[in-house]
């Protein structure tokens, strides 16, 4: 008969001081904590309390929508949910405000060299006319 062993926990390999000290500092940690909704310590200690065993199971709570409305939290309806994701399937969806601050374009970009001549210069930088005028006469050596 083998006993199974209890396996070593699987964890950190660095220091947990090192590594608290980097997540209390860390601009992403932060925002995610925010996010959430919980202290920035608590926050850490949780994803900390993950690090060390990353065995572990996180914990879910279900709870009826009774107990949500007892606590003050207010449930989507049925109605709700089918509005939602039939907007979601239509594409209908707005982006979020976060997303809206960061004022990030798709637009699309040609791509390559130009092959007309007309090189877009999307720096904003000025060009060398010497510098362009000893690529003319290097390329017509060709």
């Amino acid at each position: 008969m083998t006993q199974d062993a209890p396996r070593p926990k699987r964890g950190l390999k660095r220091p947990i001081e090192v590594v608290r000290a980097e997540l209390l500092k860390d601009a992403d940690t932060k925002r995610i904590a925010k996010s959430v909704g919980m202290e920035l310590e608590a926050y850490v200690e949780l994803v900390l309390e993950y690090a060390q065993d990353k065995d572990k199971d996180p914990m879910i709570a279900v709870v009826s929508d009774e107990e949500l409305h007892a606590k003050g939290f207010q449930t989507p309806t049925n109605e709700d949910v089918a509005k939602l994701l039939t907007k979601a399937a239509k594409g209908e969806l707005g982006v979020n405000e976060e997303f809206e601050k960061s004022e990030f374009s798709s637009a699309r970009t040609p791509k390559g060299p130009s092959l007309t001549g007309e090189a877009a210069n999307p720096s904003g930088l000025k060009t060398d006319p010497a510098l362009l005028e000893q690529i003319k006469k290097n390329s017509s050596k060709g």
